[in-house]
Order: C-alpha cells, then sequence, then structure tokens
C-alpha cells in the first residue's frame, strides 16, 4: 500500500463523527481513502447520500499531519502497520464488521496461526484461578503447541496466560488498549518485552493514546476477533471478561468457562456463561480440542480419490482438497485462514458442498468430508 493510502486509512477513523464502522462504510462506498481526502469537493457525485458534517470532516489537516507522525514512530520502533489489504492483517478479525481499518503490530508470530484461543477472567485472579489458568496452558501444550495464545496483558487472568504461554514455549499476542509507546500496567514490562519476540503486542490505537476505561472495551473486540475460541477463567458478575464473551458469541465463535463454586464472588461470572447456554464447560485443554475438533492433521487413505469431485468449481475444489487434509473435519475459521477465501463466500461454498453431499457440518462450526 502507498504511504498516503496509509495516512488517509490511518486518519480517517480518527475523525470527528466517523469511528471504525464510518471509516469501512466510507472505504466499501468510495474504495480507497486516498479518494475520499484528495477528491473531497466532488464526493457528493461519488456518494450522493455523503452527509456534508463528514465531507467537511476530512478537511483535518492536523490530523492528517499526527498520522505522518505515527508512521515515522513506527518505522523508528520497528511497529508494522496492517491494514485489510495485507497478507499478515489477520483473516479472523477481517470479517468483523467492525475490525480496525490499521493495526499496529510489534512481534514475531503470525496472526493467521493456524489455531488461535484467547484466554480472559477476572483481574482479580484467585489462587485456583491462577492454577486453572497454568494447568489449561500445559495442558494445551501437550496436545497442540503451535496454538496461539491471545490476551489483553492486563493484571489477574491475563498476565498469568502469557506467563504460562512463555513458560511452556508457546507464542503469545498481548492486545493493548493504548499506543505501543507505553506498557501498562507498568510491572508488566518485562513479559511485554519477552513477547515480543515469543509472540507480540498488538493495538488499534497510535502513540500518545492513554490506557482510558472506553480503550479497553474496544480492544476487546479485537482479542476476541482474533480467536477461533474464547476462554473464560474466573469472572465476577460483571466485568471485561464478559463482554469479550459476548462479542464473542456476536462474531459466532465458540466460547468456553471454567466453573467454579457457586458461592465464589470470580466464579459467578462463569457460571452464569455456562448456566446461560453462553458457554460451554470446560475441565480440560482436551474438552476444547475436541469441541473445536482440532486433532493433529493426519493424511486420508489413498481410497478418497479427488477424480470424485471433477464437477466442481475451482473453489470448491479448493476447499474439497483442504478438508482432505483433516479427516476430522476443520473449523470454518481455520478454512477460512487456509483458503484466503472471505466469510461470506466460504459459507456460500461450503453451502453448496452440503447441498451436493459433499460435506456435512459437525458442533461448533466444523465442516467434514462425507
Amino acid at each position: 500500500m502507498n504511504y498516503n493510502e496509509l495516512i488517509y486509512r490511518l486518519a480517517l477513523p480518527l475523525l470527528p463523527g466517523i469511528g471504525v464502522i464510518g471509516a469501512r462504510n466510507l472505504l466499501r462506498a468510495s474504495g480507497s481513502a486516498t479518494i475520499l481526502f484528495e477528491n473531497r469537493k466532488e464526493l457528493k457525485d461519488l456518494i450522493p447520500d455523503i452527509p456534508m458534517r463528514i465531507i467537511q470532516a476530512l478537511d483535518a489537516p492536523d490530523i492528517l499531519q499526527r498520522c505522518e507522525a505515527e508512521i515515522a514512530f513506527a518505522e523508528k520502533n520497528h511497529i508494522c502497520c496492517l491494514t485489510e489489504e495485507d497478507t499478515a492483517y489477520p483473516s479472523r478479525l477481517r470479517e468483523c464488521d467492525d475490525a480496525p481499518i490499521v493495526l499496529f503490530y510489534r512481534g514475531t508470530t503470525d496472526l493467521n496461526a493456524q489455531h488461535i484461543i484467547c484466554i480472559v477472567g477476572t483481574r482479580n485472579a484467585t489462587e485456583y484461578g491462577k492454577e486453572t489458568c497454568k494447568r489449561f496452558i500445559n495442558e494445551l501444550h501437550e496436545l497442540l503447541p503451535q496454538t496461539l495464545i491471545v490476551s489483553g496483558l492486563a493484571y489477574g487472568i491475563d498476565i498469568h496466560a502469557h506467563r504460562a504461554a512463555l513458560q511452556c514455549n508457546m507464542e503469545t499476542i498481548g492486545v493493548l488498549a493504548h499506543g505501543l509507546d507505553r506498557i501498562y500496567p507498568s510491572v508488566h514490562r518485562r513479559t511485554a518485552i519477552e513477547m515480543i519476540s515469543h509472540g507480540g503486542l498488538l493495538t488499534e490505537f497510535p502513540s500518545g493514546n492513554t490506557p482510558d476505561r472506553q480503550n479497553f472495551i474496544k480492544r476487546n473486540r479485537i482479542i476476541a476477533g482474533l480467536s477461533d475460541a474464547t476462554i473464560v477463567i474466573e469472572s465476577a458478575e460483571k466485568g471485561g471478561s464478559l463482554i469479550t464473551a459476548d462479542i464473542a458469541e456476536s462474531y459466532h465463535r465458540d466460547c468456553f468457562a471454567f466453573p467454579g463454586r457457586i458461592n465464589d464472588t470470580y466464579s459467578i461470572g462463569c457460571n452464569n456463561l455456562i448456566h446461560a447456554n453462553k458457554a460451554t464447560l470446560i475441565q480440560h485443554a482436551e474438552d476444547v480440542v475436541k469441541a473445536m475438533n482440532w486433532n493433529k492433521k493426519k493424511q486420508l487413505p489413498p481410497a478418497i480419490q479427488r477424480e470424485l469431485f471433477t464437477e466442481l468449481t475451482e473453489p470448491e475444489k479448493q476447499i474439497v482438497s483442504i478438508l482432505q487434509k483433516y479427516p476430522e473435519g476443520l473449523q470454518v475459521n481455520s478454512i477460512v485462514v487456509e483458503s484466503n477465501i472471505a466469510i461470506n463466500r466460504l459459507t456460500s461454498i461450503l453451502f453448496e458442498l452440503e447441498m451436493k453431499g459433499i460435506v456435512h457440518i459437525l458442533a461448533g462450526g466444523v465442516y467434514k468430508l462425507i
């Protein structure tokens, strides 16, 4: 992506009254941010129903100057600026209606790993929560060591998830509620630095943004959107982890929760999720692996021949080819990653394959060849 388009995309959601969803709608209508900014006076011809306040908001030299400074800061500090056109941009997140226009990323891991889970929970983790978190990640390492662990670098369950992943030599991503010019809380700085070479730090906020309350709620959608599944370990009756679980459900992602004693303050949230059928009760990592059908890759026996599918379209053949490598089936978000086909188009292809009697869907959005 050229420099000007990147500057304009970074600026677009920062304009007053626009926001992320408004910015995405404008990009969809115009085709590029460059057209919006450099042809501001002719936008009525391109987008007849565009409000005058938006046209006026696009005249923002101060914001553009700030964005230029942000790009310079990113280059100086080895920070990647990812847009949806970049292959490194998270495929799972790309399919969310409120996905960030630009992501700032400093790290080494693949944001499109085959298996990604987020682990969230209370900031007031008890010994039960800490031990559960550590045990779960140790078990997951034994089953699927390449799984990417996502959390928010906050106090409590978040930081214990990151540290447990690092101890197991697993990659882990911290999604921040502020710019990459700081680490909050500062006591987690050493862990954050270690994560850069064993995962990474990710945010939608430019430098200078402080960890304000509303930013934490915004970043929760990134945590959920990055991941195939959300794991909740300890939560009070209300809290950020429950918001993340709700967002995951709105994205049609799986959610799991560890139960706790009914009288424990920081088990109420998890127990309520399970009781309301918003999360599946789990006790071990194996429960998640089985529910997501994340068994190790196996080769199909020679009896299954691709010639059987000669009447398929090329995209259908591509999906069949992918599913042939996974006899136990593959979760739809993983198919998105492997095929690089947008989720709305992919679901249509999978439906056609179902109608042709070639695939069928299992629990958890897992597709399997018949």
